[in-house]
């Protein structure tokens, strides 16, 4: 059948699949056979099979007589013209538009248009992905046959500005461009853009070659599945980027869900990007922030707690250092900031997007700098803390000077002691005496390096009642020996003797 086509029949043959259509008829022969040969698939067939019927449809059909009227010459010639030009087969307005010839083909279904209009299935926005052209829609991935594991062909090429665009792009890192083709592949559900995820045995072949996959998390517990970080997976170094076509073969487990590919071209985005876009577009007003805080601190008559302030830190919850760029979610109800810097860097890492405080879905696209608080930063710079009251203002709040870190229980200081066992009695140089419980006139000092030192006592110690217990042991020994002895005055005689 290819072998009889001709030249309009051949060029929009290879158009269907996005080969090229330029060339001689033997060159366009050639790539046609090859296209049957190792890229076959029953849509491909019943497209041979519909521009064969439609080519010799009427050049088989038989004309019809008409016995009562003679045929004029010019009459017969139209008739042997238009029974002998074949005709084309027409082709809808987006078939026709060149970037979207690429692309056509995929598991085996080429992407005609549908009779019935079905939603699309679409993908969430990702921050660090700005997209450039969509190279396939988001194509469901349909199994062949009852095997677990089926292989997906898409066929497509890359136009010449996009190969420009890739080419002259700077570099992230070595070896991995900022302007990508990337493939993305989520559940087949038109309900809400879908995230990116995995089918399960998943494995991408571009031409010749396999694509690394992100592997699995770790997980220490016992009995939890390891989780996966489902993100676009960058093909781009192991394309041809030329006109010649890139055939990209996915490897997924059929089990039951339904998954849906697209190819698109992005450009990577770094943290720093975002957070100067964020600072460009981003900054809420002073006085929007003052009158949001006034909103928060409002009376509610409903209420009987009346709120009189508000504190607010400023420290970052995530990395305990004093912010920066203080951001939050506009969808988030609490004033605490967050440092959109250290946000950011851990997005570009490992993309989650949840608020630190609230632990809620918080957007790049609802993030939003505090000017007022930005503001507070710049003239607060010896405080952690801020108080905003009532009426909008606010005041700093500083932190209490450190308690002493002395032991709790009382400490006493022994000196030279009275004879008449009065109580001790300051120095200039800040030292005290302490009278002793002997009757004795002798001082007791210690002495380190030539100065005399004090002896410190920690009075919570549990020695005092050792101490009275051989006390009494020894006075019982000496009332047996010598009979009993005349009571000692106690030499504190108002009352409890001050510790410090």
């Amino acid at each position: 059948m290819v072998m009889s086509f001709r030249v309009s029949d051949l060029q929009m043959l290879l158009g269907f699949v996005g080969r090229s259509k330029s060339g001689l008829k033997h060159e366009l022969v050639t790539r046609a056979l090859q296209l049957v040969q190792f890229d076959c698939s029953p849509e491909l067939f019943k497209k041979i099979k519909e521009l064969y019927e439609t080519r010799y449809a009427k050049k088989n059909a038989e004309p019809v007589p008409q016995p009562h009227r003679p045929l004029d010459p010019l009459t017969m010639h139209s008739t042997y013209d238009r029974a002998g030009t074949v005709p084309r087969t027409p082709l809808s307005g987006p078939n026709i538009d060149y970037p979207v010839l690429y692309g056509k083909y995929l598991n085996g279904l080429g992407r005609l248009p549908a009779k019935t209009l079905k939603p699309e299935v679409r993908l969430v926005k990702l921050p660090f992905f700005n997209m450039l052209d969509e190279l396939l829609k988001p194509t469901e991935l349909v199994p062949q046959n009852n095997e677990k594991l089926q292989e997906s062909p898409c066929i497509f090429a890359l136009t010449p500005r996009q190969v420009e665009l890739i080419r002259n792009s700077r570099e992230l890192q070595p070896g991995v461009k900022a302007v990508q083709v990337v493939l993305r592949i989520c559940y087949s559900d038109t309900s809400c853009p879908q995230e990116d995820q995995y089918p399960p045995n998943i494995a991408v072949k571009v031409n010749h070659s396999y694509c690394s996959v992100p592997g699995y998390y770790p997980s220490n517990k016992p009995g939890v599945e390891p989780k996966r970080p489902c993100r676009p997976i960058n093909l781009t170094h192991l394309m041809y980027l030329s006109s010649a076509t890139n055939r990209i073969t996915v490897t997924w487990g059929n089990y039951g869900k339904s998954y849906s590919v697209a190819l698109y071209l992005v450009r990577q985005l770094t943290s720093s990007e975002l957070l100067q876009r964020l600072k460009t577009i981003g900054v809420k007003h002073p006085e929007l922030c003052k009158a949001l805080v006034k909103e928060k601190l409002r009376l509610d008559p409903d209420s009987e707690i009346a709120t009189t302030g508000v504190r607010v830190s400023l420290i970052c919850p995530l990395v305990k250092m004093r912010l920066s760029v203080p951001c939050r979610a506009e969808t988030c109800a609490h004033l605490q900031c967050f440092d959109a810097v250290f946000y950011l860097q851990m997005n570009e890492k490992k993309p989650t997007w949840m608020c630190p405080v609230c632990d809620k879905p918080a957007p790049y696209d609802q993030l939003i700098i505090d000017g007022l608080l930005s503001k507070i930063l710049n003239e607060c710079q010896d405080a952690d803390e801020i108080e905003y009251l009532v009426d909008g203002s606010w005041c700093p709040i500083r932190a209490e000077k450190e308690r002493s870190c002395s032991p709790q229980g009382p400490i006493l200081v022994l000196g030279t002691s009275d004879a008449n066992g009065l109580l001790p009695t300051p120095n200039v140089n800040g030292s005290s005496t302490l009278s002793g419980v002997g009757g004795g006139g002798s001082s007791v000092s210690g002495v380190e390096n030539g100065k005399p030192g004090a002896d410190v006592v920690d009075l919570t110690l549990d020695s005092s009642s050792s101490s009275e217990d051989e006390d009494e042991e020894d006075e019982d020994e000496d009332e047996d020996e010598e009979g009993p002895r005349p009571k000692r005055r106690c030499p504190f005689q108002k009352g409890l003797v001050p510790a410090c």
